[in-house]
């Protein structure tokens, strides 16, 4: 918070120039207004860690995994939203750190996917939903990652159940350009292996990327940072030809240190990722899916469910085996 007052000032001179190379529904640069990451002291990893104290493989994943900045997840199970994100930015803003979200609970999500199935019980409750979601953040400084796989899951879905959640989507960032000023929102693009980089950018555009600060990559799956990057350039080049501007975008690098093998539901000999950090062939690179947390009932995940922390897979993970 120490360098608001300076940041807004500089982000209010710049913005003309800032419109100009990539349209954005925001002016503060909330990267500038805070003192480095926020370390989620509530996460899996860091519960498993301070819970586990005797157990041979604590300090490893508390050292690797539990310190390292790393966004929270919020959906149903989050109680009463604007409470819950307003807590959050809220110890992060006391320490003056930037504090990482997942917004995740629209309706009908991961439909044709399936392990992560769930969700807002209509469209006008998700509208509710994230409108308490934004007002909970208000204008402290914050980065938002939207709906993760709702641009990639369309492979069952009907041309209507498109319209509708990329109106859902669209709501979503009128929200935060509404009542979250200081918060970068990148919409979720997928990544490499899931829709071709000009099917992306239609999407997105479709959706109102427009309105965001940029995209992101990679969510919860394990593909290298550099196909990443290549594909984000792609997704831009797309945009500028198609319709005439370009976005920042963010790859989650948690679990991405030994790249994918093809296999996206808890693959085996994976490695955890450079940490969060801005920079990096992107505009950040963040850690969102926390490493150890299981993708679903499934490969190296067996017998879990989705989001349930696993002490052997994070373990695994820190050394790549």
């Amino acid at each position: 918070m120490r360098r608001r007052l300076r940041a807004l000032a500089a982000a209010l001179l710049a913005l003309p120039l800032a419109l100009a190379v990539a349209p954005s529904a925001h002016a503060a640069d909330p990267t500038t207004m805070t003192s480095g990451f926020y370390v989620d002291p509530e996460s899996s990893a860091k519960r498993w860690a301070a819970a586990n104290p005797g157990d041979g493989r604590a300090p490893a994943i508390n050292a690797s995994i539990a310190n390292t900045p790393m966004a929270r997840w919020f959906g149903s199970w989050s109680g009463t939203i604007g409470t819950a994100t307003g807590g959050y930015v809220g110890a992060a803003d006391r320490v003056d750190k930037l504090p990482l979200l997942v917004a995740y609970n629209i309706y009908n999500r991961d439909y044709c996917g399936g392990h992560s199935a769930g969700g807002a019980a209509s469209p006008s409750a998700y509208a509710n939903w994230i409108a308490q979601f934004a007002g909970g953040i208000a204008n402290r400084p914050a980065v938002v990652i939207l709906e993760p796989d709702s641009l990639g899951d369309y492979g069952c879905m009907t041309q209507a159940q498109i319209d509708e959640r990329e109106g859902m989507l669209t709501g979503a960032l009128a929200q935060f350009s509404r009542q979250a000023p200081n918060t970068w929102v990148y919409m979720d693009a997928g990544n490499p292996r899931w829709a071709d980089a000009a099917t992306m950018a239609r999407r997105l555009h479709e959706a109102g990327v427009r309105q965001a600060h940029g995209f992101s990559l990679n969510i919860s799956n394990y593909v290298a940072t550099a196909e990443n990057t290549a594909y984000g350039n792609a997704v831009n080049r797309e945009l500028s030809s198609r319709y005439g501007y370009t976005k920042p975008f963010v790859v989650d690098t948690s679990r991405n240190g030994n790249g994918s093998n093809g296999q996206w539901c808890n693959p085996s000999s994976r490695r955890i990722g450079t940490p969060t950090q801005l920079g990096g062939g992107a505009e950040m690179l963040l850690w969102i899916k926390v490493p150890g947390e299981s993708d679903g009932n499934c490969g190296v995940g067996g017998g879990s469910s989705a989001g349930q922390f696993l002490p052997e897979v994070a373990y695994k993970m820190i050394y790549g085996y």
